[in-house]
């Protein structure tokens, strides 16, 4: 089967994807359809966090496959009971609400803002403060949230609601929260799409400061940064701040979709039966795959991502080719003075797969990943940028 050829016929051309197929693979390592194998430090963006065909994962999903795949949310289900119960031990959250994906879990997020503004304060406080190269997702409202026009332009008009700051400006945040009848701050504490830029303590804890002072909520956008990610279970928990509100997917599922919105003392009742909703949402297959995923992130595996998110660091900070890293944990951006997707192209050639975010090369590689392939990988990764 030429898959490549189906795909062009087929599938909508909204991807420009690789010139590869991959079939197969275990832990970080991958294999094409013509038994090349790769070392991936991609992990479909940051979603195989314990790597490929991870034996605990697939043990706990067949388990789950076998009893029930699905109820809808009609029904109780045990898997999305203990996973919300997990959740919010883990955080200090009060309840759950799952969806199917990041953007999912962001618009049940701005739900839950709109609404508390119009509970708390009155119906016209509907706006949401968002940052300038921000990434929230891709359906028309989540698209609104994003602070970058490039996303935009192909999908006017957007939902209306949304003023963004510049990222690490806590005066233009105060600015906007005294112009405009807002209700929440929403951000995710490294800009992943926007080039893999963390923010810094002290902005957050200034916002912090500004959210409670106005009373609006603090959104926390967890879809990449989340479950082990930086190095801490959530990416907040780097800054010693407390959001209200979580929202997180990717990595949590272990591959299979799931998003999940956690809600705080504050709004933790804020949403009543039949105000928000999701068929799939909970679904007892992809959150038992959830579980076993949240119950291995412990200390051990979150210093295991500290030490090589060190080792990346050290090894790549001033080397030939270079300009700067970035990023958090196992959540990494490099400047090259090479084009980035050259740098693509020929790690790929030799074995090694890394994606992009905007101008720079991203790592985003399993937190598990063996440290001599990490090695490996990188020395590849150096010596394609030296050239």
């Amino acid at each position: 089967m030429d898959v490549k050829k189906l795909d062009g016929q087929y599938v909508a051309p909204t991807y420009a994807r690789f010139p590869l197929c991959l079939v197969a693979g275990k832990g970080s390592k991958v294999v094409d359809e013509n038994g090349k194998e790769y070392i991936d430090l991609g992990t479909g963006i940051a979603v195989n966090g314990f790597g490929v065909a991870d034996e605990e994962w697939i043990a706990a999903v067949t388990e789950q496959l076998s009893k029930i795949q699905h109820t809808s949310n009609l029904y109780y289900s045990e898997p999305c009971a203990r996973l919300a119960e997990q959740l919010c031990l883990r955080t200090g959250m009060k309840r759950v609400f799952f969806s199917n994906s990041g953007a999912e879990a962001n618009e049940c997020a701005i739900k839950v803002a709109r609404k508390y503004g119009e509970s708390k304060k009155g119906a016209e406080y509907t706006t949401i403060i968002t940052l300038r190269d921000s990434f929230h997702g891709r359906t028309i409202t989540t698209l609104a949230a994003t602070g970058q026009e490039v996303f935009h332009k192909d999908f006017l008009p957007l939902t209306e609601g949304f003023v963004y700051a510049e990222a690490n400006n806590a005066q233009e945040v105060r600015r906007l929260a005294e112009k405009y009848p807002c209700c929440a701050v929403m951000f995710e504490v490294v800009q992943g799409e926007g080039g893999v830029r963390p923010l810094t303590k002290e902005f957050l804890k200034d916002v912090e400061a500004i959210a409670k002072e106005k009373d609006l909520l603090l959104i926390a956008d967890e879809v990449q940064t989340g479950n082990g990610r930086t190095g801490k279970l959530y990416g907040y928990m780097n800054f010693d701040i407390l959001p209200d509100v979580v929202s997180t997917a990717k990595g949590l599922g272990g591959g299979l979709p799931i998003g999940a919105t956690l809600l705080g003392e504050k709004v933790a009742d804020i949403l009543g039966a039949g105000m928000h909703g999701s068929t799939f949402g909970g679904n007892p297959v992809c959150s038992a795959g959830a579980l076993n995923i949240l119950s291995r992130i412990d200390d051990a595996l979150l210093a295991g991502v500290t030490e090589r998110s060190r080792y990346v660091f050290d090894e790549l900070t001033d080397a030939k080719g270079i300009r700067s890293v970035t990023g958090l944990g196992l959540m990494i951006g490099i400047e090259c003075e090479r084009p980035a997707s050259e740098v693509i192209d020929e790690c790929r050639e030799k074995g090694v797969l890394v994606i992009k975010a905007k101008h720079k090369v991203r790592l985003l590689p399993a937190l598990n990943i063996d440290m001599e392939e990490l090695k490996q990988a990188i020395a590849i990764l150096k010596e394609v940028c030296a050239k």
